[in-house]
């Protein structure tokens, strides 16, 4: 559970943390606190950044003004703060229009999921030319398993018209060596990606030291 603001050390607080060490030493979930500047007399923003993390996590780059303001303490000026900010640093990132050549190029758009105490189970859609076109959080789910439907997975990708999805997961805790749970699942993925024409392009699990891919192994 996360800490109220006025628990946390004044040093280690976002906006002091920020200052001293720069903006990549916070957590998503610190950076978005910052974003908001304060919560509610109902909600502290931290309890209130983590919950907002989570409806970004799944919209990706379709966030809208509605899913955020579904959250009491967020009005239309706090929305438009943070979808300002994230556009902002898209228009200069560009995830999407990115331009892949190999799986792992796509490491820099989800390595801050490897901070997670849950398993994040990730779809990266791709078009015809190679260009990333989104970035969604398919699941989430246990320290050491994270559920996963092809359903799920193809849905967005579906919508987006991609032609391929490079999906990943973290391993929060044990080695990067994939379970039986894994190996099945990207089975399943691979052949319901045959039958609606998207092909499975790798399966990535990664943490914060190094990844394992499927392709690279030779197991896809």
């Amino acid at each position: 559970m996360s800490k109220r603001i006025d628990q946390i050390p004044k040093h280690d607080r976002p906006r002091e943390k920020l200052a001293a060490k720069g903006a990549s030493a916070l957590k998503d979930q610190e950076l978005l606190a910052v974003l908001l500047g304060k919560g509610t007399a109902r909600m502290d923003v931290m309890t209130l950044a983590g919950n907002l993390v989570r409806v970004i996590d799944q919209k990706g780059l379709s966030l809208r003004t509605e899913d955020l303001t579904a959250f009491a303490g967020v009005g239309e000026a706090k929305a438009a703060l943070v979808l300002a900010a994230i556009e902002f640093a898209r228009r200069r990132i560009k995830p999407e229009g990115m331009k892949i050549s190999t799986s792992a190029d796509v490491l820099p758009l989800i390595r801050h999921f490897a901070e997670r105490k849950q398993e994040h189970f990730l779809s990266v859609t791709i078009n015809g030319a190679n260009e990333v076109l989104n970035v969604r959080v398919v699941s989430i789910g246990l320290i050491d398993r994270s559920p996963v439907h092809p359903r799920e997975v193809f849905a967005d990708a579906l919508t987006d018209r991609a032609s391929g999805i490079i999906v990943a997961h973290n391993h929060p805790a044990g080695s990067l060596e994939p379970s039986p749970s894994d190996i099945d699942a990207t089975k399943q993925i691979k052949q319901a990606g045959e039958i609606v024409g998207i092909e499975l392009l790798d399966h990535i699990i990664f943490n914060r030291k190094g990844y394992y891919s499927f392709l690279e192994e030779g197991n896809l």
